[in-house]
């Protein structure tokens, strides 16, 4: 789902696991999908872990876990990695995360979720075993992402960092654009340049 961005706070659900990879993310088997319905990816997300092989839920994963909830993911170091495939964000944008924490990210699968409209941030390992602390202590803990400044501050401690994300990226997020639309929004200069061109 297109949405703008600008500044987010939350409480957060937290996968401290390291090394998720994209088929723990979304199970091969549901690639095979003819729909691309954000609803049914995200009502799959993490679906071996989320149930039991009976379809029962497993109560001890933690999106079943009602304490904690929000639109931020707060996971452990090397997220995303294993296959390319896009159905993994699909999957996270389709659950409700619009921000994912991690202390490094497999770099295809950061680039899926920027182009499906999910910020990842990158922390240091120090700033996540703090963030995972304070969740854990007190699951109402709040996390402030502030793009525009691209900072990411634990609002329990008051802790901040500065992230990194691509300019162009940057500005297709805070204005709720895909490429696409880049391209649209911008025809103009871009007749104007391929006219000055020849």
């Amino acid at each position: 789902m297109k949405q703008k961005f600008n500044v987010i706070t939350s409480t957060c659900v937290p996968l401290p696991l390291e090394n998720v990879d994209t088929d723990q993310i979304i199970p091969a088997r549901f690639l095979k999908a003819t729909t691309r319905e954000e609803s049914f990816f995200g009502d799959n997300l993490f679906r071996d872990w989320r149930y039991k092989a009976d379809g029962s839920l497993n109560q001890d994963f933690v999106l079943n876990n009602p304490a904690y909830g929000g639109c931020i993911l707060v996971a452990g170091k090397n997220f995303g990695s294993g296959s390319s495939r896009e159905h993994a964000a699909w999957a996270i944008a389709g659950y409700g995360f619009r921000v994912v924490i991690s202390s490094f990210f497999a770099d295809i699968h950061k680039n899926n979720e920027l182009n499906n409209f999910v910020l990842p941030v990158q922390v240091s390992d120090d700033f996540l075993a703090e963030l995972f602390a304070s969740i854990q202590h007190d699951p109402k803990t709040e996390v402030e992402v502030d793009l525009p400044n691209q900072t990411v501050t634990n609002k329990s401690t008051g802790r901040s960092e500065h992230f990194d994300i691509n300019g162009y990226k940057k500005h297709c997020l805070m204005n709720g654009l895909d490429d696409i639309d880049f391209l649209v929004q911008n025809q103009e200069k871009t007749k104007q340049w391929e006219q000055q061109s020849k």
